[in-house]
């Protein structure tokens, strides 16, 4: 059988993951838990001495006295137990609320990072894991490993009480674990395979369905379900082998169970017939081997939680373990926007694939640049480098001379304004969005959005600043996102500015106002680099990049960048003339 919790292997080789020591921490709670549960399982031993003093002394002395007696004992040993399972229950809903307030902000910028990184964490799936660990660990489940050890002691007694009692009991309890083993090995296969499955299906429906409007427009219902239909069918006749396989196995120990409960009933009667044992002995062995059995019946109804546990705690861990804490550095000083860019070579993380290499350049506050060049020159991924989503593989991206990597990136946040390529807007206010969801302050963020330009157009919807936009800005018209974009990007005043394709989605008033913006920036000497295929932009910048091949083909004032592109062009078109008069 598998090794119960995966930390003892672990803990076996010397080694102590971030989760584990997390949980183990705990570990004065669960001696408590468990010290309970001890005094708990002996309290579960009353009913069965309170029937053998009832059939064996008061039935055969007909003493009121005794009878009123036992029953006052019993009645206090039960409310003791009540109050000793309602104090575990607290104890166990504590634990899981500091549990949870432990890891999910851990867990959180865990995903972030590995999303940052990978772009192939499922949130859902890692606070799934979550969940499920911390209800296994703080619920019912855990009690079948503290109430194990209280089978034997059961088992002790029965044996006590009659050799051959205790042997029929031992038998019945091991056919059981076996059983609930080879349950269990019949439906794992199955059932992981139906999840691997489950989850295929899933992702490829949440996928398209993204892209509901082009399976409306052209058609395509029936294509898109039948496909996903082909692989949802693998998941069903996965489940039902898995259901059919433990349907069986389940009847077996149920039967198995039912029978067991009376033969030793009549095993006991012979034995008393016998004048071997007496009848309170009977009565007595028969409820100690229910109470031998259920941390057994426990273990097999929560096996598919434990397995389940199991598999979320290794996936958390190897997470936790793949994205360690961000290292807190001591603040820097207020940077003022100078950006130097250090031979750096970057891709996407997590790949060997480069898209830019040994890029070297410097921009200075009150700068715009613009960053031209085909698609797929990796203006994008300059972007991204720039404001420290993408790190290089080597090199460093400096602000105010200091590597962006040595400032906390909290503090940092607030002296970047960023607008990516593809726009994202969260569920929530204007207002909220347009402050980073950070502490609202609405001078600055009117102030935002007037240089953005979208200040009337905000007070024209219903709520004005308090309109909420809905998940992703679905509300919203492409335009309107742009600009609420930008204005974020420009809350707070920050010193860097990096714009991907800001005016992409912009109509003509939209341009004019990013226009102004960028020279309101520009007067309050800010760093600025924009990203655009329009050559309107190109009127308010100082310089120009153009990036081909991977890197910089071009850097210098607008007027000459533009001169030496104007001179390629002509020489390219009488290249061509010439090579269409030959």
């Amino acid at each position: 059988m598998n090794i119960p919790y995966p930390a003892i292997r672990i803990l076996r080789r010397g080694q102590r993951s971030e989760l584990t020591s997390i949980l183990l921490s705990y570990r004065r709670i669960f001696y408590i838990v468990g010290f309970y549960t001890a005094v708990i399982n002996f309290i579960l031993i009353v009913p069965a001495l309170y029937m053998f003093q009832v059939y064996d002394s008061v039935l055969s002395s007909r003493s009121t006295e005794t009878l009123i007696m036992l029953s006052l004992i019993a009645l206090f040993m039960y409310f003791v137990f009540s109050f000793l399972n309602w104090s575990r229950s607290q104890i166990l809903i504590r634990l899981s609320n500091d549990i949870d307030k432990k890891l999910s902000d851990r867990t959180f910028m865990a995903v972030l990072s590995g999303i940052l990184k990978t772009g192939t964490i499922s949130p859902s799936q890692v606070f799934g894991d979550l969940t499920n660990l911390r209800q296994f660990v703080t619920g019912s489940g855990v009690f079948a490993f503290f109430d194990a050890p209280w089978a034997f002691i059961y088992l002790v007694v029965i044996f006590i009480i009659h050799p051959v009692l205790g042997l029929f009991s031992l038998i019945v309890g091991i056919i059981q674990v076996i059983g609930a083993y080879a349950s269990e090995k019949l439906t794992r296969d199955p059932i992981k395979l139906a999840n691997r499955f489950h989850n295929e299906a899933t992702n490829f429906l949440q996928a398209n369905l993204r892209n509901a409007e082009v399976i409306e427009a052209m058609g395509m219902h029936t294509n898109v379900m039948k496909k996903w239909r082909e692989k949802y069918e693998k998941v069903l006749l996965l489940q039902s082998q898995a259901s059919h396989n433990a349907a069986k196995m389940e009847s077996t120990i149920r039967f198995l169970r039912i029978a067991a409960q009376s033969m030793i009933l009549g095993t006991g009667a012979y034995y008393v017939i016998q004048n071997h044992i007496t009848p309170g002995m009977m009565i007595m062995a028969s409820i100690l081997m229910g109470r031998a059995l259920s941390p057994i019946d426990t273990a097999v109804a929560v096996w598919k939680q434990f397995v389940s546990a199991r598999d979320s705690y290794e996936r958390l861990k190897n997470l936790l373990d793949a994205y360690p804490p961000q290292e807190r550095h001591l603040s820097l000083p207020e940077p003022k926007g100078h950006l130097g860019i250090e031979n750096c070579t970057v891709g996407p993380p997590g790949t060997q694939f480069v898209v830019l290499r040994y890029i070297n350049f410097e921009v200075t506050p009150g700068e715009a640049v613009a960053i031209i060049g085909p698609t797929a020159s990796g203006k994008s991924t300059l972007a991204k480098l720039i404001v420290g989503v993408w790190p290089p593989y080597f090199g460093a991206v400096r602000l105010d001379g200091a590597d962006i990597s040595f400032y906390n990136k909290d503090e940092l946040g607030r002296f970047i304004g960023y607008l990516p390529q593809d726009i994202e807007l969260f569920s929530g206010t204007i207002a909220e969005n347009i402050a980073r969801f950070g502490e609202i302050n609405m001078d600055q963020v009117i102030k935002a959005a007037k240089m953005a330009g979208i200040h009337e157009m905000i007070l024209q919807f219903s709520k004005g600043y308090e309109t909420e936009i809905g998940e992703l800005g679905g509300s919203l018209s492409g335009g309107q996102k742009q600009r609420i974009a930008l204005a974020r990007a420009l809350y707070g005043d920050p010193v860097l500015v990096v714009l991907d394709e800001p005016n992409s989605n912009l109509d003509e008033i939209g341009e004019q106002a990013l226009m102004r913006a960028l020279l309101i920036l520009k007067s309050m000497k800010r760093t600025i680099l924009v990203i655009s295929h329009r050559t309107n932009i190109l009127s308010v910048v100082d310089k120009i990049m153009v990036l081909g091949g991977g890197q910089i083909q071009l850097f210098g004032p607008t007027s000459e960048v533009l001169q030496i592109l104007r001179k390629r062009t002509e020489e390219l078109a009488r290249k061509a003339k010439g090579e269409s008069v030959e």
